[in-house]
């Protein structure tokens, strides 16, 4: 027998005067943490299996059940903490490159709590959002630079395609393989009734969620899964994907085990294989290139659609986004390092790229100096949290912004961090039947709308406060915004003063 050195992060902790041994527990879990042991006559765990994701804790009637992390520790080392040794052990053991899933746990600074709004008082008044109209429509796509009119003194609308979004909030991109048939259900029915936009993300769009197409933007990654021109026809906007926050510089990757049923056939790849993207599109080497994929799409959909670039937030982001800026596209997305995935090498998404804070600053500086920012829309990403986070993101210069991981929650994500496994047992990252069935879609859609309806009135109540009325007011408006506990080129980046100047 091999020789063990993984010692497992958590604990089952099971008070047994309270369990009934119903097996609730074992019939919960995916991952056969939970048995009942005939000759003992009580239920035991494999502690090595578990994940916690809270299902049996949240499952178990008599609340019999709690999963703690363990004390069990190595020796102190300032260099060496426990978590690396591990994934030597692991590496070790396996060979393997590490995979994790959704974004960098890791204590890096986070700028959003580093920021403080501003609020009026006397010489500015508020604004009372019950009592008084406030804007959040938003609309996203190129702007006219200037007012054409005909012979006879007529504006002509020479509009170019817009999103319009009831509130500055989208659901970004998770692609179907990587969430659950139903999980995407609630993304669009959600979608729907609020008013904005869901992200099919790479693996195609399913045929029954074609009814939402107008609340669709559809994706066209590296792999081009599931790309063919009903896909393209079907969606409000095209996203061409270039990177990704959680793995800047490489492609998107799906287990063979997901890629089953209606997934292989949405995706056009057989059952079973491995969906792996090339890092880069083999067809784009230059701005030029992109911009003749970004011109192909639209003459594909009659230049009815606006097209998205999305990048990933890396060192030189503001230079890559004043090219897209001129390559033709409507839409910059940019997906900062903290951005959730399905699967990523664990040494690149906790090491590779910038946080989207200064990413936005950076490229919206950028864009304002060269006179081009009306040319696109931004939408921004990679760990936004709450309406706080995301009404700062609008006052540093983006538009909208993109939520993944907070609406994942809103499912009932416990944040587990085992998407990759395809076990999940809150029926989000899986394709299981027994486990699919478990999120129901029309509860999950009701708690997705209940979550971006608080934010609305949360980033109402903000900008109220502050004396602006409307999203379009608050873009770019970084006078609103202070900075604590910053350095001085950290404040430069973000273009913000420090608190109390």
């Amino acid at each position: 027998m091999a020789l063990n050195m993984i010692y497992p992060p958590y604990e089952v902790v099971r008070n047994l005067d309270r369990c009934t041994n119903c097996r609730v527990c074992e019939r919960q879990c995916a991952n056969g943490v939970h048995r009942y042991d005939a000759a003992l006559k009580k239920m035991v765990a494999d502690e090595s299996q578990c994940v916690n994701c809270h299902r049996c804790v949240a499952l178990c009637p008599t609340r019999a059940l709690k999963i703690v992390k363990t004390d069990h520790t190595f020796r102190e080392n300032g260099n060496w903490s426990g978590q690396a040794i591990q994934e030597v052990y692991r590496q070790a053991e396996s060979g393997g490159v590490l995979l994790s899933s959704m974004g960098n746990p890791q204590a890096y600074p986070v700028y959003w709590d580093k920021l403080l709004i501003n609020a009026s008082q006397v010489t500015n008044p508020s604004i009372d959002p019950l009592r008084e109209p406030m804007e959040t429509k938003t609309f996203l796509g190129r702007k006219p630079t200037h007012i054409r009119r005909d012979s006879a003194g007529n504006i002509v609308p020479d509009l170019p395609p817009q999103l319009e979004l009831s509130t500055p909030i989208l659901f970004s991109a998770m692609s179907y393989g990587s969430i659950s048939y139903n999980a995407h259900a609630c993304l669009a029915r959600a979608a729907e009734q609020l008013g904005i936009y869901y992200n099919t993300g790479e693996g195609g769009l399913h045929q029954d969620f074609y009814q939402y197409g107008e609340h669709t933007i559809v994706q066209v990654a590296s792999g081009r899964f599931g790309v063919h021109k009903d896909y393209l026809s079907a969606g409000a906007a095209i996203e061409i994907k270039m990177g990704q926050g959680a793995k800047p510089g490489i492609g998107g990757h799906l287990p063979g085990a997901k890629i089953v049923g209606d997934v292989s056939r949405t995706r056009m790849i057989p059952q079973g294989t491995d969906a792996i993207s090339p890092a880069p599109h083999h067809d784009i080497y230059s701005i030029e290139d992109l911009r003749q994929l970004v011109f192909s799409l639209k003459e594909a959909t009659r230049y009815e659609k606006p097209v998205l670039v999305k990048v990933a937030a890396v060192h030189n982001v503001a230079a890559i986004a004043s090219g897209i800026a001129r390559s033709g596209a409507d839409i910059i997305a940019i997906d900062g390092f903290r951005g959730g995935t399905g699967a990523a090498p664990t040494r690149i998404r906790d090491n590779v790229g910038i946080p989207i804070e200064l990413a936005l600053a950076a490229v919206d500086q950028r864009l304002r100096e060269e006179v081009i920012r009306e040319n696109v829309s931004l939408v921004v990403g990679g760990s936004i949290r709450s309406s706080a986070d995301a009404l700062k993101a609008i006052l540093l210069g983006a538009d909208a912004v993109y939520i993944g991981t907070a609406a994942l929650l809103a499912l009932g994500c416990h944040l587990c961090r085992s998407c990759h496994s395809g076990k999940c047992n809150w029926g989000i990252a899986t394709q299981r039947p027994d486990l699919v069935e478990r999120l129901d879609p029309e509860t999950g859609t009701q708690r997705l709308v209940n979550l971006v309806n608080a934010w609305t009135h949360e980033i109402k109540e903000m900008m109220g406060g502050m004396g602006i009325n409307s999203i379009e007011a608050a873009r770019g408006n970084r006078l609103m915004l202070r900075g604590v506990g910053l350095t001085e080129a950290e404040l430069r980046v973000l273009g913000v003063r420090h608190a109390g100047e």
